[in-house]
């Protein structure tokens, strides 16, 4: 009983702190460990579980989400093909080799998020960004493809391993576009969502002896209440503490790997 309810506080914890900064796989992973379960199968049970997380987060997020299809179209496709190419990796490849790289993966995204700012201010200076939505969406050339190619190398990591995913996308999007914050966690919300939902079908289809249903339903409870107060509560918060969160939040996933 104890095992169970602290499972699913954990599966709690990380849908409501996926939804506002990510991260959320360093609460339930490691205390899948705790307990336990074989590394392999608390990383895909986990992932599957939080599914039900991101689907009420992006749910919760959905004005941020209001028309942008343009930018879905040319987004989606490249989170899930590399969502299915990071979970054939994880089921391929021993864990070890890419989990030592995530810590700098990490860290990155943190000064992505912390300059990010600063960085928009001296991309934009002097001409006329627009508002809202429409940064992102008129985004051309060289400045679009490496938006599309960091999502689905970020794709590939989310379907690996997914520790952190979220900050790494909002420090992607927060120096290569001009979208303020709130509106790169709505994007962020969906695209992470898409995918641990297609890594989940692929780990569903090739290896499903990995997958411990009890652990997959106490953090899919969890996680899906968890995503309705993150979304509740994230979308209040000002940029400043935002961005302070997911350094926060950064920063302690970066200690928890290392030691």
């Amino acid at each position: 009983m104890a095992e169970a309810i602290a499972i699913l506080a954990a599966g709690f914890w990380a849908g409501m702190i996926n939804v506002v900064v990510g991260s959320g796989t360093l609460v339930t992973f490691p205390t899948l460990l705790l307990f336990g379960y074989p590394p392999l199968v608390a990383n895909v049970s986990n992932n599957i579980g939080l599914v039900g997380g991101g689907l009420t987060g992006t749910f919760g997020y959905r004005r941020e989400l209001h028309g942008r299809a343009g930018v879905l179209r040319r987004l989606l496709p490249a989170s899930v093909l590399g969502g299915i190419t990071g979970a054939i990796l994880l089921l391929a490849l021993p864990a070890a080799a890419f989990q030592l790289i995530v810590p700098v993966l990490i860290a990155l995204g943190l000064a992505m998020v912390v300059w990010g700012p600063k960085l928009q201010r001296h991309v934009t200076q002097g001409r006329d960004t627009g508002t809202g939505h429409g940064r992102l969406a008129t985004l051309t050339g060289p400045r679009l493809a490496a938006v599309v190619a960091g999502v689905y190398l970020l794709g590939i990591y989310g379907g690996y391993f997914g520790a952190a995913q979220g900050v790494l996308l909002v420090g992607l999007m927060s120096v290569l576009t001009t979208e303020d914050i709130q509106s790169i966690t709505g994007l962020k919300n969906l695209l992470t969502t898409a995918v641990n939902a297609v890594a989940a079908v692929t780990f569903l289809l090739i290896s499903a002896g990995s997958v411990d249903w009890k652990v997959v339903a106490l953090i899919a409870t969890g996680a899906t209440l968890g995503g309705v107060a993150g979304a509740h509560f994230g979308r209040r918060l000002p940029p400043v503490v935002m961005r302070a969160l997911i350094v926060v939040v950064g920063l302690a996933a970066i200690a928890r790997m290392l030691l």
